[in-house]
């Protein structure tokens, strides 16, 4: 838990991950997603985010040099943690006990989705008494 909230704890870089989830966007686009950010501080995170391998840049224009920032691999593997901390919020909402918004649910079927701990060697979902207990700690 230390390792990841050196990387990513602070106020402001879970929701420039999050909004580059979907795909590649520009300086202008992240920050209209992510409200409240001011540009010098979405400058700092992208440039910590870049260093610590979770965000890239790539240029879409040579004159003037302007990029398009996307996840690395590293990036998108947040993706299941991001679930899980978006599905409690909008399950427990502000710390008034309700929730402000639903759930998020299948398009296919419409049923509440749920993040869980997957063996890819035993290719089975695990539950909590079955791993590592370190995971917990």
């Amino acid at each position: 838990m230390t390792a990841a909230l050196e990387r990513i704890g602070d106020r402001w870089s879970l929701l420039v991950i999050d909004s580059l989830q979907a795909a590649p966007l520009k300086f202008g686009e992240i920050s209209e997603r992510v409200d409240g950010i001011a540009p010098n501080m979405l400058t700092k995170r992208l440039r910590q985010l870049e260093t610590d391998g979770v965000v890239m840049s790539r240029p879409y224009s040579q004159r003037p040099i302007r990029v398009a920032y996307e996840l690395t691999a590293r990036g998108h593997d947040l993706a299941g943690a991001l679930s899980m901390l978006d599905a409690w919020g909008a399950e427990h909402g502000n710390g008034d006990g309700h929730g402000r918004l639903a759930r998020p649910r299948h398009a296919s079927c419409g049923g509440p989705l749920e993040v869980r701990l997957w063996c890819s060697t035993c290719d089975r979902p695990v539950d909590r008494p079955e791993a590592d207990e370190n995971i917990w700690l």
